[in-house]
């Protein structure tokens, strides 16, 4: 997938940077597979407001995803390759040779009429799964379990991926596209290859609208708001600030928020 310029004959599009859709082979989605999707607006069952700058956006229908991959030793074609407006890579339509259906991520590279195959002993090709313990050193992969048989967890969004650097034991090393170094059960199922959709990162809305048709909300800075309303508002003119915090006081900028007795940290070797 590549983006493109759009010539600006709007403000709008003066500096948008629109996904080209070229990868995708059907812009009708598998009936069978889609459900309804009721929307809080960030409100809760009180309907108080929890969750600030959430509400609106155009009407979506749930894609869903198999991200168990569980269907050992079947093999299944590649019927189209599809937009899932819930996230941000693309999806592949599989048709299984016992009649079943299903939506995968699908990874870079993935085309229509390929068969893949997910197992204990099938061959690490792009768009296969199988454990990490069959997978040969230095293989890129994605949808990464974390407990063995709960689904995918980790490396599911458009051009993320890790890389497969050592197996210890039960246990494999895994580098993710942070840098983090982190143990993995070799009894976790992973998908071989990259997510899709890896241009993503380079789109550009262009006007607030197209925030407005994704469900995204104005959102106000602390320091034009009041100090009722935030640790940073407040003062004459410009003179407002301090040092950068969230609503609530927590430092912004350097404060470590993760839990110091956090069960994954035996896990991590690298940050």
């Amino acid at each position: 997938m590549a983006v493109k310029k759009l010539r600006p004959i709007t403000p709008g599009q003066r500096h948008r940077m629109a996904p080209s859709f070229a990868e995708l082979t059907t812009d009708k989605p598998e009936k069978s597979l889609l459900k309804g999707v009721k929307r809080s607006g960030g409100r809760n069952n009180d309907g108080r407001m929890t969750m600030r700058y959430l509400g609106g956006g155009h009407k979506k229908r749930m894609r869903e995803i198999d991200f168990k991959r569980k269907k050992f030793d079947i093999p299944a074609t590649v019927k189209s390759i599809e937009y899932d407006p819930m996230r941000s890579a693309r999806i592949a339509l599989l048709y299984y040779a016992d009649g079943a259906k299903s939506y995968i991520i699908s990874p870079e590279g993935l085309k229509v009429g390929q068969t893949v195959i997910s197992g204990e002993h099938v061959a690490p090709e792009v768009g296969n799964a199988l454990p990490l313990s069959n997978l040969p050193l230095g293989t890129i992969v994605h949808n990464i379990e974390l407990k063995p048989g709960k689904g995918a967890a980790m490396a599911r969004s458009a051009g993320t991926y890790a890389q497969l650097l050592a197996k210890d034991g039960k246990y494999a090393t895994l580098k993710l596209p942070s840098g983090e170094m982190r143990m993995v059960l070799t009894t976790c199922m992973v998908t071989v290859g990259s997510v899709s959709n890896a241009e993503h990162m380079n789109v550009v809305l262009g006007k607030a609208g197209r925030n407005r048709w994704l469900g995204r909300r104005p959102r106000v800075r602390g320091v034009a708001m009041n100090p009722v309303d935030h640790p940073m508002g407040g003062g004459e003119g410009k003179a407002s600030g301090g040092h950068p915090r969230s609503r609530n006081g927590v430092y912004a900028k350097g404060f470590k928020t993760r839990a110091k007795k956090k069960y994954s940290n035996k896990f991590i070797i690298s940050r």
